[in-house]
């Protein structure tokens, strides 16, 4: 590892690429061998930013989530290869697994009637009477939100509890780690504000912005459904943290995500079964995205880097191995594992950026790693 390198990078996002507040962590064999702060938590700079500042990271709440839904399965007997409807009845693409669901392949991005995001019982409603856009087998497409009241739905069925709550009591509370599907009251005062992105898109993602902001198109319809928290403004907010959203509402440090994912690739004790890691790791569907418009790989809740028939990385979002797995959160958020060499990576920040993939700031940063 490059660590004086990647800490060189990190002090130049401040001076010459717009970072505001920000936070990296890098863990490798269960021990933090790196950790970086600095910035403001807010864009009046009222308060300095540090390493347990917490911060709304969006989408990379998946793979925390994924990993509850996963150690939940495995209590009951069940894991990757059940059938979704064995536990929910109601779920409208009969004959999916969860590893299906996981991987984005049961054509349910989008609603087909509208439901309110902070609405549980009538979003799963809508869901079930929702007609799939594909069938299971004929591609994939990324599901932003509604992936996550599925996974939520599953675990209320099993546990009598929100997916947040086993998250947060069974997994993150014991192992350590402070990262929150469900932020309580009493860790408000340690939330950054995240700060519009003010940049237009890298060329990389014209395509995905373009269909994004054309009305009736299947990417606009996903990052629609359910309706709501589509401001930064509202994310800003206590309401927005407590909501539990598994897909989109996990709130926490880089220390406390890179941390997971030392869980995730084995690096140190914690609950999640062998099973559960071998599911986060494994590729399970790869190919173009019927929603970002782009070539993506899917595990089960997780994402890896493409490769070309000769094994070799199309792009290095997760760094050089094959192997690294992890999610990235809009704006700019992002981090993962890498189970071969032990090493994992988490960074946050407040300003955000327009891609839907880790941006300029964020990819230095893993370069150098």
């Amino acid at each position: 590892m490059r660590l004086d390198e990647l800490e060189l990078f990190f002090r130049g996002n401040f001076k010459e690429r717009g970072e505001a507040g920000a936070s990296v962590s890098v863990w490798k064999d269960g021990e933090e061998m790196l950790s970086l702060a600095a910035g403001w938590c807010e864009r009046e700079q009222a308060r300095a930013w540090n390493a347990a500042t917490l911060i709304p990271v969006y989408s990379a709440t998946k793979g925390p989530a994924a990993a509850t839904l996963l150690y939940v399965l495995g209590k009951r007997g069940l894991d990757g290869k059940s059938l979704v409807e064995e536990v929910w009845p109601g779920f409208p693409v009969r004959g999916a697994s969860f590893a299906e669901l996981l991987s984005h392949q049961c054509g349910l991005a989008a609603l087909d009637r509208e439901a309110d995001v902070y609405d549980h019982d009538a979003v799963i409603s809508a869901m079930e009477g929702t007609v799939p856009e594909w069938r299971i087998g004929n591609g994939h497409g990324y599901h932003p939100r509604t992936g996550g009241f599925a996974l939520d739905e599953c675990v209320r069925r099993l546990e009598g509890r929100s997916l947040g709550e086993v998250w947060n009591d069974e997994l993150a509370k014991p192992m350590g780690i402070d990262f929150w599907i469900g932020l309580p009251e009493s860790e408000w005062g340690r939330v950054g504000k995240l700060i519009p992105a003010r940049a237009k898109p890298a060329a990389a993602e014209e395509g995905f912005y373009a269909a994004f902001n054309t009305p009736g198109s299947l990417t606009r319809r996903a990052f629609s459904s359910p309706k709501g928290l589509h401001a930064i403004a509202e994310m800003n907010e206590p309401r927005a943290w407590m909501a539990a959203l598994p897909a989109m509402g996990g709130v926490g440090t880089a220390r406390g995500l890179a941390k997971f994912y030392q869980a995730a690739i084995g690096a140190m004790e914690s609950p999640l079964s062998e099973g559960v890691r071998l599911a986060l790791a494994a590729m399970q569907v790869s190919g173009e995205d019927k929603v970002l418009l782009r070539e993506t790989v899917f595990t089960c809740g997780c994402q890896q880097d493409p490769v070309n028939e000769y094994g070799e990385k199309r792009r290095e979002v997760f760094g050089k191995s094959t192997s690294a797995f992890g999610h990235p959160g809009a704006g700019g958020s992002h981090a993962f594992g890498d189970p071969g060499s032990g090493v994992s990576f988490a960074y946050v920040m407040n300003q955000m950026e327009l891609s839907v993939m880790p941006g300029e700031r964020c990819r230095g940063l893993v370069a150098a790693l």
